[in-house]
């Protein structure tokens, strides 16, 4: 088999200037059950990469661009134009971007035929986002690829900067008249978007003022995990689950990301964010939103995120006396971990030593609509908890008779309820747990489960998501991105429990690290007669 962005030339008819493949194989059908859906092309393009010197770039989207190469899913002449302040020639740029794939490439083997061919369209201009000459300059090389690697006016501008700059550039952008083209233009920004309700809706208010709502991705990396997408086939591809899918069977939801790690280093930046924004604020609540939402009429971009966003204005907004019994903040401490000392957060290079920054958050909250009413969705967070795991569990209602009772198993069968678990990483998966009769004799049960898991049931290496959504941009297609209004939304739920933390002093550290948070969650959660189950 050949690779490599040279060996696209013979199918370059193949792809029109909108991913002609793609975009065919939606109009046919379902794409739940698509052959072609991971088979995408994408049209020609140039992407330009704000931040092109960062960990971003460097770990993540350079890897995830090498490897749509190796997939022959870039089109022929794709384009890369990197910028920093940092002044690099564009061979010194490429050697750079190369030692990061090598260094960060997951599950695909580094080919230097295909690492040659790729590296051909890559170039770097420094130049400051506050800079209005660096902006012609990035001008002429955009020209250049539309004249010479036939990018057809397509261009993708990438922040991966800090989001300080945000405005900058896409004011830069607006007044050299770059985001219009002959063909599209489009703007990607990460996380965070904006620091609470008001700057957020600001930051959209000046974006807006350059580039059209369907031209700005907001990107959140957890929409593109396998298994979190997954959660629309298991639902609404399967007659078995849907049905059990509402507050009739369903007891509680716990969506928990918990990472064994501290802050590694960033804890300056930490500090201006925390687990709640950080955290929850965007992919936690665009995880629920995914879980709770409601079907849509057709698996198209606006009609999935039109349901996400309806399910995020349906979340309760807290009261400001209801914080305390609703919301958890917790901050790690020191503590002896496997015979080796781990340091506090207080303790952590670059961070206050009085610091009052939440490391840890936990939310419940409730879905007011007639599926979910009354059902708790309790979101946790955590640094340096005993392990890196994410993952969404779905606790159904208990048989309504303990029919085995007899023999002394009416306790199991109240505390062991049905449980699914969708894994969305270290390993992703689906789990799910029944009772089941134990061996010998007599009618005693015990829980067993059923798992599912992606790589050794499909045999075939899993997209990262950030190939998947530099793909779905280049492509067009928004379903896994945020929209203005979802943002609104999440910053909405989010904002009375900032605004209630703001002003409070905790007696922090609450939690030490390698454990599972403060004791305050697990009342949070008592109160309500549950527990957190342990991943």
């Amino acid at each position: 088999m050949t690779h490599g962005c040279a060996a696209l030339q013979d199918s370059a008819s193949a792809v029109t200037a909108e991913g002609a493949c793609y975009v065919e194989s939606m109009s046919e059908g379902n794409p739940f059950h698509d052959p072609l859906r991971f088979e995408r092309h994408a049209p020609p393009c140039a992407l330009v990469i704000f931040g092109a010197n960062g960990d971003l770039t460097r770990r993540m989207l350079m890897p995830a661009l090498y490897r749509l190469a190796y997939d022959r899913s870039l089109p022929p002449g794709f384009t890369v134009v990197g910028n920093s302040r940092s002044a690099m020639s564009d061979e010194r740029f490429r050697d750079v971007m190369r030692e990061s794939v090598i260094q960060f490439l997951r599950d695909t083997p580094f080919d230097e035929r295909i690492w040659r061919d790729f590296a051909e369209g890559l170039y770097y201009r420094a130049g400051d986002l506050r800079d209005q000459g660096f902006y012609r300059e990035l001008e002429k090389v955009l020209a250049s690829a539309e004249n010479e690697r036939h990018s057809g006016g397509n261009v993708v501008f990438y922040l991966a900067t800090q989001p300080s700059l945000y405005e900058a550039a896409a004011a830069g952008i607006g007044a050299a008249g770059l985001q219009q083209s002959a063909g599209w233009r489009r703007l990607v920004i990460e996380k965070p978007f904006g620091r609470d309700l008001d700057s957020a809706r600001d930051l959209n208010r000046k974006l807006h003022a350059v580039f059209p709502e369907e031209s700005i991705y907001r990107i959140d990396h957890y929409l593109g995990k396998e298994t979190v997408q997954n959660v629309l086939a298991f639902r609404f591809g399967n007659g078995v689950f849907e049905p059990l899918w509402n507050r009739r069977y369903v007891n509680h939801v716990q969506i928990t990301a918990a990472e064994s790690i501290g802050v590694e280093g960033r804890a300056a930046y930490y500090q201006e964010s925390g687990a709640l924004r950080d955290m929850i604020q965007n992919h936690l609540l665009q995880v629920m939103a995914t879980v709770a939402m409601e079907p849509c009429a057709v698996y198209e971009p606006n009609a999935v995120r039109d349901e996400r966003a309806k399910l995020l204005r349906s979340i309760r907004i807290l009261r400001e006396d209801e914080v305390d019994s609703h919301a958890v903040a917790g901050q790690y401490g020191p503590a002896d971990i496997g015979g080796e000392k781990a340091r506090g957060f207080r303790q952590e290079d670059g961070a206050n030593p009085d610091s009052q920054t939440d490391t840890y958050a936990a939310l419940a909250l409730f879905v007011e609509n007639w599926r979910w009413a009354g059902v708790p969705f309790y979101i946790r967070t955590g640094k340096r908890m005993p392990r890196r795991v994410t993952d969404i569990a779905i606790s159904f209602n208990t048989a309504p008779f303990s029919l085995f009772g007899s023999d002394g198993q009416t306790g199991l069968m109240a505390t062991t309820p049905n449980l699914l678990v969708l894994r969305i990483q270290p390993e992703e998966g689906i789990s799910l747990r029944f009772l089941s009769k134990q061996p010998g004799g007599g009618m005693r049960l015990r829980p067993v489960s059923m798992d599912f898991n992606y790589g050794s049931s499909f045999g075939a290496r899993l997209p990262s998501a950030y190939e998947t959504l530099l793909l779905d941009v280049m492509t067009g297609d928004a379903t896994l991105y945020t929209r203005q209004d979802m943002v609104e939304a999440s910053w909405a739920v989010v904002q009375p429990v900032m605004n209630a933390w703001a002003g409070r002093r905790f007696d922090f550290p609450n939690y030490a690290a390698g454990t599972w948070g403060p004791a305050a969650a697990d009342e949070m959660l008592a109160r309500q007669g549950h527990a957190w189950r342990k991943p």
